[in-house]
């Protein structure tokens, strides 16, 4: 599937922004998507997942609470609604997606991904 990610810019802290992960090339509900994100000198982190169906979801703790990941399979887009930014929320956004074809996905490792869109800046200033 291919990713492309958008909604980036910049904030200051306390703002929100929404992200937007549009996909293409394939069956979007055959994948789970899961938001990534990369701080300079940082390795990528694992920020928020959903399931094929959005029945499931998964944040990090650093997120938890300001963050929420949804998805609309009809119009093959997955969203991460971002409040209460923080500075240490500056990263590269990165859209990412694993072919589950139904099953669970329970390890969402940089590693356990099929698909990366290129990634989106979010800069939130102090």
């Amino acid at each position: 599937v291919q990713l492309q990610a958008s909604g980036g810019g910049s904030v200051q802290a306390g703002g929100s922004l929404r992200l937007f992960c549009a996909a293409s090339g394939s069956i979007f509900s055959d994948n789970a998507v899961g938001w990534f994100r990369q701080a300079p000198g940082k390795e990528r982190e694992f920020v928020a997942g959903i399931s094929w169906s959005g029945s499931k979801i998964y944040n990090a703790d650093s997120v938890k609470g300001r963050f929420a990941i949804s998805r609309d399979n009809a119009k093959n887009t997955v969203y991460l609604q971002m409040n209460s930014l923080k500075p240490e929320d500056t990263a590269v956004y990165y859209c990412t997606a694993k072919t589950v074809r139904g099953l669970p996905l329970t390890s969402w490792s940089v590693h356990d991904m099929d698909d990366w869109g290129k990634g989106t800046l979010v800069t939130v200033s102090s």
